[in-house]
């Protein structure tokens, strides 16, 4: 799910924002209750780049946002916190300084501190939301594919308290990012890293996992040559994390078979931290053929793998894997952990590759993003697909305020 998306045909329009619903704060007039949503949308064809915060409480219901009375951010921005604690700490590519906005008794934002990651070399925030770990009140991470560390700070204080050296994530001749999908587990966060080589499109053939103990700050590294750029996780019923190869690396694999390895799922074990030597399944082969991936975490010990259907989305000769994976045209699949049995999800639209989940008061919400970067849809987890909320320009992170 790495962003690199298109950058045209993206501006914010007068007739766009006028289908407001509510833009920087409630706008009830008397109405200061109910659930209570920051949602940060990237405007990437704004020269500069540019991003707008926005307090809502329509993240369940079909409406268009606006944007109107916005907080803007220059750069490619994220709101990150803790669900429901009336705080969201905004981050930017362009800064390496987060944030603190609070919820105001009238259901806006105001600013109330902020903390730079400069000391620890860090010049820049963004990426994911899950790059942003909340343990408690007082204790966070940050993981930081550019420098390769963990950055400890307190969310209350605003202070930086100490980082976590990932020197062996680096690798000579890649790029190497951290999963948007983190698996948190008994006082461990699992995270998957994926490589790629900086030069030309290809998928660098190596599955990471960092285990980190939040007692004692200590990481591991455990790493597997049979796949690679597995950047989804899941956690199974019988406590084993599934990693599999995301819908990037999937593309790159159907354009050119030997820029990639074979999409695959992989079984980890977050108690011996140790990847099952006996474990690997083809994706493509779960799914009876085709192009397959992406894991995204279902109910009640299920998972949902994606699937291209390219008699809906054709994939022409010399398209970009970035431009396939984002594109429109994924299958749903429900994947059993279980029984490790894939069936098609009929009731499920077909939308882009790139899935980001985010939870609201009473659903789990995912990301369709459209074409040019214009837009963001969300749609129930469930409940046939049904769309809620869309934003202009690019998602990437949503926060329950209240």
């Amino acid at each position: 799910m790495k962003h690199l998306f298109a950058r045209s045909g993206f501006r914010l329009s007068a007739a766009a924002l006028a289908l407001s619903l509510l833009g920087g704060c409630d706008d009830s007039g008397d109405d200061y209750t109910g659930p209570l949503y920051a949602i940060t949308t990237q405007d990437l064809n704004a020269d500069p780049a540019a991003s707008y915060v926005v307090v809502t409480r329509e993240a369940e219901q079909t409406a268009q946002l606006s944007l109107d009375g916005a907080i803007k951010v220059s750069g490619r921005a994220l709101g990150v916190g803790i669900r429901k604690s009336g705080q969201v700490y905004v981050v930017s590519d362009d800064s390496p300084v987060v944030t603190r906005y609070s919820l105001t008794e009238e259901g806006g934002l105001e600013q109330s501190g902020t903390v730079s990651f400069a000391s620890l070399g860090v010049m820049s925030l963004g990426e994911y939301q899950a790059n942003f770990q909340f343990v408690s009140a007082t204790k966070a991470y940050f993981f930081d594919g550019i420098t390769a560390q963990a950055v400890i700070w307190n969310p209350t204080e605003m202070t930086v308290t100490g980082n976590i050296a990932l020197d062996d994530l680096k690798l000579e001749g890649t790029e190497m990012a951290f999963s948007g999908s983190v698996v948190s587990d008994n006082g461990q966060l699992i995270i998957p890293v994926g490589w790629r080589p900086v030069a030309g499109v290809g998928i660098t053939p190596r599955t990471g996992v960092v285990a980190v103990d939040t007692a004692t700050d200590t990481a591991t590294l455990v790493t597997d040559e049979r796949c690679g750029y597995a950047h989804d996780a899941v956690l199974a019923p019988d406590r084993k994390v599934y990693v599999a190869t995301e819908a990037y690396g999937a593309a790159v694999h159907r354009v050119s078979a030997d820029a990639a390895p074979e999409p695959c799922l992989l079984r980890f074990d977050p108690q011996t931290r140790t990847f099952d030597a006996g474990f690997h399944r083809s994706l493509s082969e779960l799914v009876g053929g085709g192009t397959a991936g992406s894991l995204v975490p279902g109910p009640s010990g299920t998972a949902y793998l994606r699937v291209l259907d390219e008699s809906v989305a054709p994939v022409q000769e010399g398209t970009h894997p970035r431009s396939i994976a984002s594109g429109a045209g994924w299958q749903w699949w429900a994947l059993n952990l279980n029984t490790l049995t894939a069936t098609r999800n009929t009731q499920f639209p077909a939308t882009s590759g790139s899935s980001f989940l985010f939870h609201t008061e009473n659903q789990t919400l995912y990301t369709e993003f459209g074409a040019g970067s214009a837009s963001t849809t969300l749609h129930v987890l469930g409940d046939n697909g049904r769309p809620t909320l869309t934003t202009q320009g690019l998602s990437f992170s949503l926060l329950q305020l209240r």
